[in-house]
């Protein structure tokens, strides 16, 4: 199982995720995921660059691949201009890019004042787009009249050699029968053997399976608790309660429902490796071909020369 490094715009700066994704590089991790917000989970993180921007500034720095973890192409950005941000991308990491896309959360995506759409129709939603981009991909001029995006005569010139790997994020079985139909591979952020499983049985075969979460460094377990809890406590939110509170102050809220227990038993909290040597062997357990170990607070250097030491 490879191990990778996850970039997290909600609560690091521009130039300290660049100086991260350095440090992944230098240490030993194989590849990075970067997550795509327009707002933070709450405001103690703090920060929402644009992702499209970072990644840019990536590929000046790294040589090896990243995915967006992940991306909604349905609503905040059209996927015309999405396939767009896509090839250029691709072309700037000479073809290591890959395109991690999901059916996003109001959080992020009702922004410009459209209708937050249900879970089955944003789904519908996201397969057309894809479908859209890949057009867009192959070449020419594209015209599309679908039943929820509409584009006319579009062409994308800097296109890469090859176009990109499109993953994709799904939890109940409709959305896996889509992601394995439609993806090059497959994102989740739970150790779930059975989504997994269920993944591969609906078509998804022997495409990648890429996981994620969350750990916090700190030279004691107790401050990694404290620290984890203030600026991520909106992790132990239920995920479909994820995907329809519109604001940071939303999560605010519901977040204090979320005890520093319940923290305490969800992440990987302080210096101790053994820690994080059991989420690792819960996703390899699970069946995943590669994980993303992110950093919560300020001591991600440290986290990085841990995982050198210990795993990597």
């Amino acid at each position: 199982m490879r191990i990778g490094y996850f970039l997290s715009c909600e609560e690091y700066t521009p130039a300290q995720l660049i100086e991260q994704a350095k440090l992944s590089q230098d240490a030993g991790f194989r590849s990075l995921w970067i997550s795509d917000h327009y707002h933070p989970w709450n405001d103690q993180q703090g920060q929402s660059p644009f992702v499209w921007s970072i990644i840019g500034a990536l590929s000046q720095v790294v040589t090896i691949p990243i995915t967006t973890a992940v991306t909604c192409p349905i609503m905040r950005i059209h996927p015309a201009v999405m396939a767009q941000a896509a090839a250029t991308s691709a072309v700037l990491h000479e073809g290591r890019f890959v395109l991690g896309v999901g059916t996003g959360e109001a959080l992020n995506e009702h922004v410009t004042g459209q209708r937050w759409p249900f879970a089955e129709e944003r789904l519908e939603m996201l397969e057309e787009a894809v479908t859209v981009m890949r057009e867009l991909w192959d070449g020419g001029f594209v015209t599309h009249h679908g039943p929820h995006f509409t584009v006319d005569q579009a062409q994308i010139y800097t296109r890469p050699d090859t176009p990109p790997k499109v993953y994709v994020s799904a939890f109940g079985p409709r959305a896996l029968e889509v992601a394995a139909r439609i993806g090059d591979g497959y994102v989740s952020t739970t150790p779930d053997a059975d989504l997994v499983r269920g993944f591969r049985e609906a078509g998804g075969g022997d495409k990648p399976v890429q996981g994620g979460f969350k750990g916090c460094w700190a030279p004691t377990e107790k401050e990694a608790v404290e620290t984890a809890h203030r600026f991520w406590a909106n992790s132990g939110v239920p995920e479909e309660l994820s995907q329809v509170l519109p604001s940071p102050r939303h999560f605010e809220q519901v977040s204090q429902l979320v005890s520093e227990e319940m923290t305490r038993d969800a992440v990987a909290c302080g210096p101790d490796p053994a820690k994080h040597a059991e989420q690792l062997q819960a996703y390899e357990k699970a069946g995943f071909d590669e994980v993303y170990i992110a950093n919560m607070g300020p001591h991600y250097r440290e986290i990085t020369d841990m995982y050198r030491r210990e795993f990597l």
